[in-house]
């Protein structure tokens, strides 16, 4: 009788992952070119490879306005600004850059004295800005991440630590309220209930991503590029801008 249980009990098991899996896959299939925008990110390859635009991009998607009609642009505009003609090439030139000539671009005192600190803790590590990231990300712990020196800059979040460790090369889930919202509708489909605390949600992503065959970092982008605006989802109306992030 127990061997007949637990070989019901295994097989509704196996039923229910298969259909995590189908349903997954479901979501998927309507983000083409997901591996090319995931392997970019990971490679620090994002904003053509420019680091202090990645830092830029964190510090303004921190405060939680949408990304693609507000921080974008703005991150542009940065670009336009300060990159192009050279007043800012690096780091350390953001991290000691005047913070009233940022606020001309983005009017958030808050967010750029977040870019400063971690651009001024970055340039501490290595003069090459794609080597810092790296060497941070890869070296960065989620479960001590209140105590690193990036997570306890006052300003930034879990989300954004998690973002930028993305950024950096590593391949986990940043639980802003989008990726949440889009993977627990996928987990009620699939009978299992809802995870609301950031860190078991985390773990919790990261494990569905694995077990229905893709990496986290692409469960993740998944999410934001099916979101619907208007007629059309997030990946086909700002297709534009993709080519940039």
């Amino acid at each position: 009788m127990v061997i007949r249980y637990n070989q019901f009990k295994f097989s509704v098991f196996i039923l229910i992952v298969v259909l995590l899996k189908e349903i997954v896959d479901s979501y998927m299939s309507k983000v083409y070119s997901i591996r090319e925008f995931t392997d970019r990110c990971l490679r620090t390859e994002r904003w053509n490879g420019n680091v202090v635009l990645m830092v830029m991009d964190a510090a303004f998607t921190s405060i939680g306005l949408n990304y693609f009609t507000v921080v974008v642009p703005k991150v542009v505009e940065f670009k336009k600004t300060f990159i192009d003609t050279g007043r800012i090439k690096n780091l350390r030139d953001l991290a000691l850059f005047d913070i009233n000539e940022m606020r001309r671009i983005w009017k958030n005192r808050r967010s750029l004295v977040v870019s400063k600190e971690i651009a001024s803790y970055l340039s501490s590590l290595n003069l090459d800005d794609r080597k810092a990231l790296r060497y941070w990300a890869k070296n960065s712990v989620l479960s001590e991440w209140k105590s690193d020196p990036i997570g306890s800059i006052k300003g930034v979040g879990l989300v954004t630590y998690q973002y930028l460790r993305m950024m950096g090369g590593v391949d986990t889930i940043m639980p802003d309220k989008v990726v949440k919202k889009v993977i627990n509708e996928i987990l009620i489909k699939a009978g299992y209930k809802p995870v609301n605390d950031d860190m078991v949600f985390i773990k919790k992503a990261e494990e569905i991503a694995i077990s229905c065959g893709y990496r986290p970092i692409e469960l993740c982008w998944m999410t934001w590029f099916v979101q619907q605006e208007g007629e059309l989802m997030r990946l086909e109306k700002y297709a534009e801008f993709l080519d940039k992030i």
